[in-house]
């Protein structure tokens, strides 16, 4: 788990960034028992008295999941228009509503009504520390297929971008929750049946473009996905196809996958293959837990933005950018310093937004200490932080001193949250430099 959370912070801190959440429909199944996409097929083939087979006559005669809701949404259609006619608002029958739009607003009333029911207040969730520890990420920006709401509920400082809004109009980049799939607030926008699939697969073209630029410039982390799911495969796909080099663990995407099985003493995987496109794959880092709290908490362990409300940020940018986009010569230039300073919390974190922070004595502390783990073991002629370790260890064996029991010349520890990270100095790497060759060598007074 330790070693984890420090490649995790790494990357983090590497990156200088907040990360992208891809969050799947695992993450709202565990927070308020949401339904999978089978259960949502036989609640809707419960509730259409023109469904009047099992969902395993469908099953079998059809077999795609998108098939089945392209036909149930025939049948629904149908029912609206007959014995079903009062499930439905007046307003649903003009020329202008779609064939499928009433299967969309049962999925929506379904969904809305089981988030209302049992998911609670965070604050008396089973899962409160869990879900505190995934706020305290405050992402950079959120994408899901879910219909639902949760994220809202989550995310309240992010800013919803459902469906079509994402190929339209100009876009923040920071703090936005894009929902690619739609959502029960606009029902008929929601992507559910075979023909909304085909048409939003050829309007991707810009999602995909969005997605590759998050991936050159911010950790990424997919939860509540099963690697096999085929949103997760087109996403890494197009990931893979921007790579330029194949064959090796892509550092900054991370896979979190819930294992119940897991002890104290297990080594779960820490990398996975994923089968994409063509008969390609992608090798991607792997996380197992049977606890999500400690890895949350492990991606919010970077201090540069976690005083910054989103909101405060996006309001900056579009300020930005309607000025550098037209009017500067014709119109006075009003800035809502009231909005920004109320939306962060103190000075020190106002001077960070705008990239004029004072150096302190624990930046300073930092510069002098400036390698990672895995930075100290490349310095070395390694390719992680294993070697560096390594020798650490053989100093304690031949000196007897311990150059991590402390901050020293040669080391510094940092713990944000509760991520504890080992940074190490130049000094450190010629010490070591002198261990791995068999050289003579002393450690300074501490």
């Amino acid at each position: 788990m330790s070693e984890v959370s420090e490649d995790i912070g790494e990357v983090v801190q590497q990156f200088g960034c907040q990360p992208i959440l891809f969050i799947g429909s695992g993450l709202p199944r565990r927070y308020f028992g949401a339904p999978s996409w089978e259960e949502l097929l036989s609640h809707l083939a419960d509730k259409c008295s023109n469904i009047d087979k099992g969902l395993g006559f469908y099953k079998q005669s059809l077999a795609d999941p998108l098939l089945i809701g392209e036909e149930f949404g025939r049948l629904y259609q149908e029912w609206a228009w007959s014995g079903g006619h009062n499930e439905f608002p007046e307003s649903m029958f003009g020329e202008d509503v779609g064939v499928h739009d009433y299967i969309k607003y049962k999925i929506s009333q379904h969904l809305s009504s089981l988030i209302d029911q049992h998911l609670p207040a965070f604050g008396k969730s089973p899962y409160a520390k869990e879900i505190k520890a995934l706020q305290s990420i405050k992402p950079h920006a959120v994408i899901t297929t879910n219909y639902d709401t949760m994220l809202e509920r989550i995310f309240p400082d992010l800013a919803p971008i459902v469906g079509q809004q994402i190929l339209k109009g100009q876009l923040m980049a920071v703090g936005e929750l894009f929902k690619i799939h739609g959502c029960v607030s606009e029902p008929k926008g929601i992507v559910f049946t075979k023909s909304d699939y085909d048409a939003f697969s050829k309007k991707k073209k810009f999602l995909s473009a969005k997605l590759l630029t998050f991936f050159n410039e911010h950790p990424l982390i997919f939860i509540g996905y099963s690697a096999t799911d085929p949103n997760i495969r087109s996403i890494l796909s197009d990931i893979d196809e921007a790579l330029p080099e194949k064959g090796g663990v892509i550092p900054n995407v991370y896979i979190l996958e819930w294992n119940p099985g897991l002890g104290p003493d297990s080594s779960p995987p820490r990398d996975k293959v994923i089968s994409t496109d063509e008969d390609r794959s992608i090798r991607v880092k792997l996380i197992e837990s049977n606890d999500f709290t400690w890895v949350f908490e492990a991606f919010s362990a970077n201090p540069v933005l976690n005083n910054v409300n989103p909101k405060v940020l996006r309001s900056l940018i579009a300020r930005s950018y309607e000025l550098v986009r037209h009017d500067i010569p014709k119109m006075k230039v009003e800035a809502d310093f009231k909005l920004l300073t109320d939306g962060v919390e103190n000075a020190d974190a106002f001077a960070k937004l705008f990239g004029i922070a004072n150096v302190s004595d624990f930046s300073a502390a930092s510069a002098y200490h400036k390698y990672s783990a895995t930075q100290l073991g490349r310095k070395l002629g390694g390719k992680s932080w294993h070697i560096g370790q390594k020798l650490i260890d053989r100093i304690r064996e031949e000196k007897g001193v311990d150059i991590k029991s402390c901050d020293n010349v040669y080391h510094r520890a940092e713990k944000v949250n509760k991520t504890l990270f080992h940074k190490y100095s130049d000094d450190a790497v010629l010490l070591l430099k002198k261990v791995k060759a068999g050289e003579a060598y002393e450690i300074a007074d501490f």
